[in-house]
């Protein structure tokens, strides 16, 4: 791998792995150290795929692997919460992520890769690791729930 095909994953993936990241760890901070360490980790270990999506899978793996590993740190468990100002995202985009930073971890991310990045259940099962049908309650159970905390205004979109 050369450094402009490196450069173009970067360029391609980062923003998606940005988000997964601060929706685990709600930290833009902590989210930015956790999508660099896993672009650093695609550089140093040149992994070759046989097709896109299996490279998008392997960074969003990464990705989730790594967040858990974050959270289950003791420095992380230690360390005071920040709050996340949102001020920079517009008005209707800003209620709906803080919306989804209340949900439980276990619905945020299922909902994020199925509908921002149109992942089948199936295909969200072999990143989590949980069976379709777990991915499929879970996104029933995490419309519900975000439709409670906006208050119906998202019910067409969901």
């Amino acid at each position: 791998m050369n450094i402009q095909q490196f450069e173009w994953v970067v360029q391609t993936y980062s923003p998606m792995l940005l988000r997964v990241a601060f929706l685990y760890l709600r930290n833009s901070a902590d989210a930015e150290d956790i999508s660099q360490e896993v672009l650093l980790t695609y550089w140093q270990k040149q992994p070759n795929f046989p097709t896109e999506g299996v490279r998008k899978s392997w960074l969003y793996k990464t990705v989730v692997n790594r967040c858990k590993d974050r959270l289950r740190s003791h420095w992380f468990r230690k360390r005071a919460e920040l709050t996340e100002d949102l001020s920079y995202l517009p008005p209707e985009d800003s209620g709906l992520m803080d919306a989804m930073l209340k949900l439980d971890i276990k619905y945020r991310i299922p909902l994020h890769l199925h509908y921002y990045e149109g992942y089948s259940l199936k295909e969200i099962g072999q990143i989590l690791r949980l069976p379709p049908a777990t991915v499929g309650t879970r996104l029933h159970r995490g419309k519900e729930q975000l439709k409670i905390l906006l208050g119906g205004i998202y019910d067409e979109s969901l």
